[in-house]
């Protein structure tokens, strides 16, 4: 399913008929399976909650929204459940794919499932790994916050994990609380498109321009040729007073 909307959940927009493109935002969402990735990304975007997904096939949403007040396109990448096997991590090559596609990583990991939040490291070190000199900014979702009888992760160990990757962290809960997972995606967002604007002209450049002398501007053929026959009027006036 691909959702392609003028829709937003930061600021309502309208996108003009003709309009210049948009800056765009990308954004991969990754985890194990089973953790609400898809449930998190329609919730931001839709405000929807749904509880029930077929498999995870790696689905691409974009919106037009508004991020402080500057018109944006968002484009969220959905992707395949990783895996903890025997081996170490498993995961489809369309994860790391995305990685390399991002701007931003959101990794994601439920509170009622140990091992999501096991795989977390691993997930951020291949972040890392693919982002190469240019790693992009991560923060840690932490999903079903609203299921308190199943969890598995305690409340505590989110935020030191976190602070150990050195990225941001939220709590939240896709089903119940569309604020909390609308507010983290909003920071991001936030985040990105103030790292994505132009940066102001150099100082130098600026002091340069001023102290430029001002181009003379040419004179219009017109007068010149006006003038020039009223001198040679002028001249055959006084010959002919002289000769007198």
């Amino acid at each position: 399913m691909r959702l392609i909307q003028n829709m937003s959940t930061i600021a309502e927009c309208t996108a003009p008929e003709y309009s210049v493109p948009n800056r765009v935002i990308k954004i991969a969402v990754v985890g194990g399976s089973g953790v609400g990735k898809t449930a998190l990304v329609v919730r931001f975007l839709t405000k929807r909650f749904i509880g029930d997904y077929e498999r995870n096939a790696g689905n691409l949403y974009s919106r037009e929204v508004q991020v402080d007040g500057d018109q944006v396109t968002i484009q969220v990448q959905d992707t395949p459940g990783a895996e903890m096997t025997d081996n170490g991590i498993s995961l489809p090559d369309h994860v790391t794919c995305s990685i390399q596609w991002a701007n931003a990583v959101v990794l994601v990991y439920s509170v009622t499932d140990r091992r999501s939040f096991e795989l977390i490291d691993q997930l951020h070190q291949l972040v890392i790994r693919t982002g190469g000199i240019s790693v992009p900014p991560v923060i840690l979702l932490a999903n079903k916050a609203d299921l308190l009888h199943m969890r598995r992760v305690d409340s505590e160990q989110g935020p030191l994990l976190a602070g150990t990757l050195g990225c941001s962290f939220y709590e939240v809960s896709a089903s119940e609380d569309y604020n909390q997972v609308h507010g983290a995606f909003h920071r991001l967002c936030c985040q990105l498109s103030k790292q994505q604007q132009p940066p102001p002209p150099a100082a130098s450049a600026v002091a340069e321009k001023r102290r430029s002398p001002l181009i003379p501007r040419p004179k219009s053929p017109n007068m010149q040729d006006l003038k020039r026959r009223f001198k040679q009027a002028l001249s055959a006036k006084v010959r002919t007073v002289t000769s007198v």
